[in-house]
């Protein structure tokens, strides 16, 4: 009787599992429409000239040349938006743009810095050239981010040629200082909550259409859009000779440095922080499951089921997936001072602010044991996650959907850093997605050489903006 409940149990089990993989739906996805070559080649002209302009930041010196390059070809190539506009600048050619809508009380802010690291290395063409050749616009910021840039300000001056009024306040932010992580939008973002405007959709850089994150996808790109990025904490860990006793871990003769070696060597054993499938993840998952081969449709359908073994396995099947599972911690500039004093400094890049607060207590009693003290360095701040719930999200999914209807749209958390993640008390609703279609190669051109877009890829991305501002309108 035992082994036939059993049985049945595990049947049912099974069954459900099964039945959850295959009734699991996403959108029918289709053929995207061919885009206009001739409209593409027209707006890749004008992206040249911003590309041209070698707009290169640097983190402790500001050159404006170039910068004033830019913003005369931006007057010259959207003339309406500049006589519409009430403009703001902050720090170091921070622009902040407002187009009033015809509701005054709501507000949608697009973002994409105009600021670029400089085109080292060996290029194809010279990367501030903005050649056009074999179907693309090849330059430093054609993917980092100029184009995204570009296409708000085409999409925005189009609609207002035709006559459109704006349903709501339409801004356009750029900082000039993003690649140093700079203080151009968190000062825009104090103006912001000063006048007390709040955003129902911020709009950055982060995700794009690019290659699906795992194989076996039955879908040759996604719309990779974040909803959340990772926390950023500094912590310095020092070990010094009056800070050594009998009973510490490491041992009785441990100098500092060793005592600080063997720390960070159980540090990287990964037991320390706090591993699981937390709402964004999940979401990530869940939104690949309709998408994917099985077994991991099957998997990605059931995580109630298969969500601690996944946990377990991502973190040896890819460093970058497990360290979406929770706090990540990298050690670097470590030495030793001439009074034998070592220290470490350390980035923990964290997922949830309440786990973090445990892995900090984790780590402190961990360090504590080798004798070793933390303390807290400039960087501490975590922001949190747009709510994908709510309607400002679902309209970006439905504009993802007419203009790359061939592409599922996966919500992810960025590992990297972008300039809304200081926006999020202004925002519940801040994303982090280009709608720039990039193959592999052109997503790793981003900080390398031989940047690259293709040129219908630049009407694609008008298209997209000119469909969003429409909906809001």
């Amino acid at each position: 009787m035992l082994l036939t409940v059993v049985l049945v149990l595990l049947a049912l089990l099974l069954g459900t599992i099964l039945v959850r993989a295959l009734l699991v739906r996403g959108k029918k996805l289709t053929s995207a429409p061919a885009p206009s070559e001739e409209e593409a080649l027209v707006l890749a002209k004008k992206l040249q000239r911003m590309i041209q302009c070698p707009t290169v930041s640097y983190k402790d010196k500001h050159e404006d040349e170039p910068f004033a390059q830019l913003r005369k070809v931006m007057e010259e190539e959207f003339p309406l938006i500049h006589r519409r506009c009430q403009k703001r600048v902050f720090s170091n050619d921070c622009w902040v743009y407002k187009v009033p809508g015809k509701d005054n009380s709501r507000n949608i802010l697009l973002m994409s810095h105009h600021d670029v690291v400089e085109g080292k290395g060996e290029w194809k063409y010279p990367p501030f050239s903005g050649e056009l050749a074999e179907g693309k616009l090849w330059g430093r910021g054609t993917v980092d981010t100029k184009t995204p840039l570009f296409g708000e300000f085409a999409a925005l001056e189009q609609l207002l040629s035709e006559g459109w009024e704006p349903g709501v306040n339409v801004w356009i932010a750029s900082s000039a200082n993003e690649e140093h992580c700079g203080d151009g939008i968190p000062l825009a973002n104090e103006w912001f909550k000063e006048q007390g405007i709040a955003f129902e959709l911020i709009l950055d850089e982060g995700g794009a259409v690019i290659d699906p994150p795992i194989g076996g996808m039955k879908c040759e790109k996604c719309a990779m859009v974040a909803i959340h990025e990772k926390g950023r904490h500094s912590i310095t860990l020092t070990a010094s000779e009056k800070d050594h006793h009998a009973g510490l871990t490491a041992g009785k003769k441990a100098t500092p440095a060793e005592r600080i070696a063997a720390l960070v060597t159980e540090i990287q054993k990964g037991k320390v922080f706090i591993r699981r499938l937390g709402p964004q993840m999940k979401g990530m998952l869940e939104a690949m499951a309709p998408y994917a081969s099985f077994p991991m449709r099957l998997i990605f359908a059931n995580l109630w089921c298969f969500g601690p073994v996944l946990t377990a396995l991502l973190p040896k099947i890819s460093g970058q997936a497990g360290g979406l599972l929770g706090t990540t911690c990298a050690f670097y500039d470590i030495k030793t001072d001439s009074s034998n004093t070592c220290t470490a400094k350390t980035l923990l890049r964290c997922v949830d602010e309440e786990d973090f607060e445990k892995d900090l207590k984790a780590l402190e009693a961990l360090a504590a044991s080798y004798g070793v003290e933390l303390s807290r360095g400039e960087q501490w701040e975590y922001h949190a996650p747009a709510d994908p719930t709510l309607p400002a999200f679902d309209t970006v999914a439905r504009c993802i959907g007419e203009i790359f209807p061939d592409v599922p749209v996966i919500p992810f958390i960025l590992p990297a850093g972008t300039d809304a993640r200081t926006l999020t008390d202004v925002c519940p609703c801040v994303l982090r997605f280009a709608p720039i279609r990039l193959s592999a190669r052109q997503l790793a051109s981003v900080h390398s050489e031989n940047e690259n877009i293709d040129i219908t890829a630049v009407e694609e991305c008008v298209r997209f903006y000119r469909c969003l501002l429409k909906k809001f309108g």
